[in-house]
């Protein structure tokens, strides 16, 4: 099986980055499922309804969130009324939406999607490593693949829950700094694995806003409403392979593809 993870996809550059990129990409590379992380779609924060179909439309077939979760409010009627989106799984039970989900695929084997949020330097969640723990307890073990986003901040958290869950998922993905890392691997019991997949969106920012409007903050310790930037677009994702019963990775591959400026929508 060939899984796509396409990188946080920042508002309209990102979206349109997508649309200008992924269709053939998914004819090239004979993808069979796409996922994305999208927590800041809608303006670089946040989801809302027309930003998700705008990646469904592209051929997104799963996608999941992070931290800003709730920075809009259309993602509340998302998370009770459509499947192909995942919520953080270490929030508070009774939060809205899939904790994870699991999507048939044809001719292979189902996948099955988690997203977990980080705990340090982050807002305070469930611990990622029980929370994937108790998950763990409950899925079949004929389940197919099994692809984790961890939304972090912080390395060593990512590093070290790649290595607590090697050989019982098919790939741990990071997201949320939006700085692509060069660490891809396959690690010793067959799980896929990087810090961070990277944005999809202006490259020519400071991890996706106007630069001008982050260095005046650290400047000052105060500015306007972060904006998203424009220039310098890029795709971020990583192909990852497995093997026929879709539960080990056999390789991972980096993508950072420039999006031209009259591509897309």
């Amino acid at each position: 099986m060939r899984i796509l993870f396409v990188g946080d996809v920042i508002g309209k550059p990102g979206r349109r980055a997508v649309a200008a990129l992924l269709p053939d990409l998914r004819r090239q590379e004979a993808v069979d499922f796409v996922i994305a992380n999208g927590e800041n779609l809608a303006g670089g924060r946040g989801i809302n309804i027309d930003s998700a179909q705008q990646l469904f439309n592209a051929g997104v077939d799963c996608i999941t969130l992070g931290n800003h979760i709730y920075d809009n409010n259309e993602v509340f009627n998302l998370l009770l009324e459509e499947p192909r989106v995942v919520r953080s799984a270490n929030l508070p039970p009774d939060a809205p939406g899939k904790r994870w989900q699991t999507y048939a695929v044809p001719g292979q084997p189902p996948v099955t999607v988690v997203q977990l949020d980080g705990r340090v330097f982050m807002r305070p969640t469930d611990c990622p490593f029980r929370t994937m723990d108790a998950i763990l307890a409950q899925l079949p073990t004929e389940t197919g693949a099994l692809v984790v986003d961890i939304h972090a901040e912080a390395t060593s958290e990512k590093v070290a829950l790649g290595w607590y869950l090697d050989g019982r998922v098919t790939a741990l993905v990071g997201t949320h700094t939006h700085v692509p890392t060069a660490d891809e691997r396959v690690l010793p019991r067959g799980t896929a694995y990087i810090t961070d997949v990277g944005m999809t969106g202006p490259f020519d920012s400071i991890i996706g806003v106007q630069k001008e409007i982050v260095l005046h903050k650290f400047l000052h310790g105060y500015g306007p409403y972060n904006e998203v930037a424009k220039g310098d677009v890029r795709f971020c994702a990583v192909l990852i392979t497995t093997d026929e019963a879709g539960r080990s990775a056999t390789g991972i591959r980096r993508f950072q593809i420039p999006v031209a400026e009259g591509d897309g929508p």
